[in-house]
């Protein structure tokens, strides 16, 4: 995906990744437990960091919604 990231790309690559709808899951879900697993957020990390932001695997994997994803991303900025 190439555009800017924002809260609605978020959402877009985790339903992607999840194989959902964006509107299937709400921000706060706990997306371990809609079937995110490792691999899955590695690739997101990946896809995010390729996008100029430096969030890793551990931080996403601390509190795994899009809430809180946002809320790092955001706060970090792209490098």
């Amino acid at each position: 995906m190439t555009a800017p990231l924002s809260l609605e790309r978020v959402r877009a690559d985790v339903a992607e990744v999840l194989a959902e709808e964006p509107g299937s899951f709400a921000d706060e879900d706990n997306l371990l437990d809609l079937g995110l697993d490792s691999i899955r957020l590695m690739s997101l990390a990946t896809r995010w960091r390729e996008a100029g932001y430096e969030a890793g695997y551990l931080d996403l994997a601390q509190d795994p919604t899009v809430k809180a994803w946002w809320t790092l991303l955001a706060k970090e900025g792209a490098k």
